[in-house]
């Protein structure tokens, strides 16, 4: 196949031996099909919170499936011998999911086998979306194509239900869900990116954000990110997470968050690197791309103890909301 779709199939012979790797969808193009994997680790109790990862909805985007196998590597060799996460894994589910779009990233192309961005795929629409970056049904030689959508799931490309389906089964029963997925290819800053991107409106929960936002920089006081609303730099029909959030069958709290990896900083510092197809979405000197998959461990860390421990922000006093306000809207 190609290079990340193989060494997933790695990882899945070590991960087995600690937890589960399933096919959570098969996608069949030309003469070739692909196994969309999941990773599952720690608690099987169907009410513990739960940290979903996703990584690889946009092909061209290679280093976010690079940063979600680091991932899987870290945890890897660490279960081995760390008992505090042995311990702290019978309280927490993770559920990775590394490469959504595994034609895309074995034809260098943003969307999938079938020309669709699967970022824009849902049926759900923005009040006001940006032109063209926010979804259209003009062509699927254009980027951005959202597909043969209906008003129901049924028009979804079998990859962006396979997400859908797999988010919303942790839903169903889970105290709390906490969702980050994995992108590149916009601004000189990592961001971290909370609801909605269908509008600017104020998130209904953003006093829980608030709450999630202090701990984050008490706990990571030098961190990198950029924490804002994602409609604060473009809206988008068809947003997965938010399909989600307007779709949750359970009573649990949920909060995707959108991980913006800053790729024109590694365009400033090599430009000629512009001029490839991968060049505008991911580094391209070897340095610079370990460093981007060691990066972001704290924040993994930080992420998994914020699931465990969601009573602290997701319980947050709604007196928060004004300072969220007046900082974000």
């Amino acid at each position: 196949m190609f290079p990340e779709y193989n060494e997933l199939e790695v990882c899945s012979q070590d991960w087995s031996r600690f937890g589960t790797v399933r096919s959570i969808a098969e996608v069949h193009y030309r003469d070739r099909s692909y196994q969309i994997p999941s990773f599952t680790v720690g608690s099987e109790d169907p009410t513990a919170p739960v940290l979903v990862i996703s990584g690889g909805i946009h092909g061209l985007e290679r280093i976010g499936t690079h940063v979600a196998i680091s991932l899987i590597r870290h945890l890897i060799a660490r279960i081995r011998w760390d008992e505090m996460l042995q311990e702290h894994l019978k309280h927490l589910r993770m559920v990775l999911m590394p490469l959504m779009n595994p034609v895309g990233m074995h034809h260098h192309t943003r969307s999938n086998g079938q020309g669709v961005d699967l970022m824009r795929n849902a049926p759900i629409e923005a009040e006001h979306a940006s032109f063209l970056v926010g979804g259209h049904f003009i062509s699927p030689r254009m980027p951005w194509y959202r597909g043969n959508l209906s008003q129901t799931e049924e028009g979804m490309e079998v990859e962006a239900k396979a997400l859908v389906n797999v988010v919303r089964n942790e839903l169903r029963h889970s105290q709390c869900v906490l969702a980050l997925d994995l992108h590149s290819g916009f601004g000189n800053s990592d961001q971290l990116w909370f609801p909605y991107a269908k509008t600017a409106r104020v998130f209904p929960m953003i006093h829980q954000v608030q709450a999630f936002n202090d701990i984050l920089d008490q706990v990571m006081s030098n961190h990198v990110y950029v924490f804002e609303p994602q409609a604060k730099n473009y809206t988008t029909h068809g947003d997965l997470w938010d399909y989600l959030l307007e779709t949750n069958p359970g009573t649990g709290s949920y909060l995707p968050l959108t991980l913006e990896m800053g790729s024109w900083n590694w365009i400033r510092k090599n430009p000629i690197q512009l001029f490839s197809l991968m060049g505008p979405f991911n580094p391209i000197k070897p340095h610079r791309q370990k460093r981007a998959m060691r990066r972001h461990l704290p924040l993994f860390d930080f992420m998994m103890h914020a699931t465990s421990s969601h009573p602290v922000w997701t319980k947050a006093d709604p007196s928060l909301r004004s300072i969220a306000l007046e900082k974000w809207y």
